[in-house]
């Protein structure tokens, strides 16, 4: 079986993120959405709400050979745990592939059996972030574009200032 690991913060989860992990469910057996734990970084939704929005969402798109789970250390050693051979990451634009190539090399330094495969994302999403949805939302826009429907309602209560 092929397995693979798509990390994320999915704070919150976006259309960009759903059409990368919809798209890597195609080529392997296995998708393992990996949410990381890491309390040295503010979030504005908790591992178990990360985890339960992106199961909302992999429910409501009927994918079905997607698995959810929460990476708590380093993801080369939890790759390793869990039999994935691959890690999928999606890339946005060149400032993106930067910082993920160093994350590939340090992986692949950690756990030499593990590949980094990286998915560009689809050109209407190029611009599309957590962060944005984010900063939209704080100021009271629409953000109905960017998260798929099943959890917009959810997102836009915990981050809309003005509605």
């Amino acid at each position: 079986m092929r397995i693979a690991v798509c990390p994320g913060s999915f704070d919150p989860v976006t259309i960009g993120h759903l059409d990368i992990i919809s798209r890597a469910s195609r080529i392997f057996d296995k998708i393992i959405v990996g949410v990381p734990v890491n309390p040295e970084k503010h979030f504005s939704f908790t591992v178990e709400e990360r985890m339960d929005l992106l199961r909302r969402v992999i429910a409501a798109e009927g994918l079905e050979n997607i698995e959810v789970d929460k990476v708590d250390g380093l993801l080369a050693d939890y790759a390793k745990r869990r039999g994935a051979m691959v890690i999928v990451k999606g890339l946005r634009a060149l400032s993106d592939f930067e910082y993920e190539f160093q994350q590939a090399l340090t992986n692949k330094k950690l756990n030499p059996e593990l590949e980094t495969m990286f998915l560009s994302t689809s050109a209407e999403n190029m611009f599309l972030s957590s962060s944005m949805v984010k900063q939209v939302a704080g100021f009271g826009g629409d953000i109905s574009h960017f998260v798929p429907p099943c959890i917009l309602e959810t997102i836009q209560a915990r981050l809309c200032k003005r509605q």
